[in-house]
């Protein structure tokens, strides 16, 4: 799922998920029709109310209790067939259902490839993940700076992260996913990518995760993964960005440029 260098560009890695279109856009009017075809099935209206992770629900813990699957060792839910690569949504309805079985075995056995693989060690022994070194997190919640001790281990990641889910296993059987998600441009270029203006950066990535970000902290992203690529040919584009007009680029460009010039 990781994005490498080409011959003569400087590529960034996005994580799957983030590639296409945005989830938020595609998968209410889903659940609207599904709701749509129950209220034809009992033959009146029934109160309801939907999310796909946009409310205060366990999501996860209540997939498990629904029986699609474990919670494996990186944190993500595991289906047997599925793997790990899905989105997941759910539908409130005022409606007695008989409720399936929960999913009670944990088929991740000894393997610890996903803690080994994290660069970050943000994945604990206990199935819980220390989200303050995690690199989604890194990459799209945190606002702020990012920790210098960090930025060498995100590599070329500049939106999420993949490597847990890469690694594992389980995604060796995952099928083809669903058409409205596939990705349909190429892996991002670095040095473009930084010179993207406000403007610009809205129209390239309206309608997909990334906007979630913002531009500074996009920008912050991808001046990190330039700098980790070692790479003089990216030291014109960060000098350029020292000037940037907001303050997280400007720093981050600095680091890029000390880390490539060391």
């Amino acid at each position: 799922m990781s994005a490498g260098q080409g011959e003569g560009e400087l590529l960034g890695s996005i994580a799957a998920y983030a590639r296409g279109t945005d989830y938020h856009d595609i998968l209410p009017a889903r659940m609207k029709e599904l709701v749509q075809f129950i209220e034809e099935q009992v033959g009146g209206p029934i109160k309801n109310r939907w999310y796909t992770d946009t409310g205060p629900i366990l999501e996860r813990d209540l997939a498990q209790r629904a029986g699609i699957g474990w919670i494996g060792k990186n944190t993500c839910l595991i289906h047997p067939k599925q793997g790990s690569y899905f989105l997941l949504s759910e539908i409130f309805l005022d409606l007695e259902l008989e409720p399936d079985a929960p999913f009670t075995t944990d088929h991740c056995g000894t393997c610890t490839l996903c803690i080994e693989a994290c660069p970050t060690d943000c994945i604990l022994p206990d199935r819980t993940l220390d989200a303050r070194r995690c690199i989604s997190y890194l990459t799209i919640e945190l606002k702020d700076d990012i920790p210098v001790e960090l930025r060498e281990e995100m590599g070329n990641w500049i939106f999420g992260c993949d490597i847990c889910q890469m690694v594992c296993p389980w995604n060796r059987f995952a099928p083809e996913g669903d058409p409205a998600f596939s990705d349909k441009e190429p892996p991002p270029v670095l040095t473009d990518d930084l010179t993207l203006t406000p403007w610009a950066f809205n129209q390239r990535f309206k309608r997909t995760p990334i906007q979630r970000a913002k531009r500074r902290g996009y920008l912050r992203n991808v001046a990190v993964a330039l700098g980790n690529t070692g790479n003089m040919h990216a030291l014109p584009v960060l000098q350029n960005a020292i000037n940037d007009e907001e303050p997280l680029v400007r720093e981050h460009a600095k680091w890029a440029i000390n880390k490539i010039t060391k």
